[in-house]
């Protein structure tokens, strides 16, 4: 099974700690965000198609062509397009007909609760948070099936909030993303029609731990050695 990791964007938010690496290669217990988010990975996932751009040699010179037994495919967004170009970019190098797994570079996951992600045949990790305004909030129905989901809502009509790992498949590729007031095009704006026409599900995760700026990163060292320290030092991010 394939997976789609999304690591060409520039990290503004932490500078100046991303002037000379990429995001996903700041340190989180002396290894790189990305080497965590790989192990949380399941064992199914044989080829990782990794889109890249910012400070891109950051990142292949560290992973090269095969990283932890999973062959590396490299996909280059040149332009800041936005999320759903970065995946479109990809579908040339996507198996027809199969699922595969898309995950953000720049969040710590619980890898069983990624594993149960694939369970359903399309689904999305949703994590409850104190604050939904700041996520995509995610609206279910009594089975868990996702009948509504709205980028930072002012009203949030639940605390669920889309944590940005999916599993998909080609059918996400019928729908074309509607420019942001940026200009850029986002996932969601796909997401939220392919929700109306097919069965979504949502998956709660028992761990998220977004990185969005310099302070997250300390944090998550904690979130991290917390985990380990309840797991008999097993990663389990």
């Amino acid at each position: 099974m394939q997976a789609v990791i999304l690591a060409a964007g520039e990290g503004i938010r932490m500078r100046p700690l991303t002037l000379k690496v990429h995001k996903s290669m700041l340190l989180v217990l002396k290894k790189p965000l990305l080497h965590h988010i790989w192990e949380s990975l399941p064992a199914v996932i044989d080829e990782v198609i990794l889109v890249i751009g910012y400070k891109k040699e950051t990142i292949q010179d560290y992973f090269g062509d095969e990283y932890l037994g999973k062959k590396i495919t490299y996909v280059i967004q040149e332009r800041k397009t936005g999320t759903a170009r970065a995946l479109q970019l990809c579908q040339p190098y996507l198996a027809s007909n199969k699922r595969f797994l898309l995950l953000y570079a720049d969040d710590l996951h619980h890898g069983p609760s990624i594993e149960k992600c694939l369970d359903h045949d399309q689904s999305l990790l949703v994590a409850r948070v104190d604050n939904p305004k700041k996520f995509g909030v995610v609206i279910t129905d009594e089975i868990g099936r996702i009948t509504e989901i709205k980028e930072k809502p002012n009203h949030p009509k639940s605390n669920l909030a889309a944590c940005g790992v999916y599993v998909l498949d080609n059918k996400i590729f019928n729908y074309e993303p509607t420019p942001s007031p940026s200009g850029e095009y986002y996932l969601t704006s796909m997401i939220e029609r392919l929700i109306n026409d097919h069965e979504v599900f949502a998956v709660e995760t028992k761990f998220w731990h977004p990185v969005g700026d310099p302070a997250d990163l300390e944090t998550a060292e904690i979130a991290l050695q917390f985990l380990k320290s309840k797991t008999g030092g097993v990663e389990v991010c």
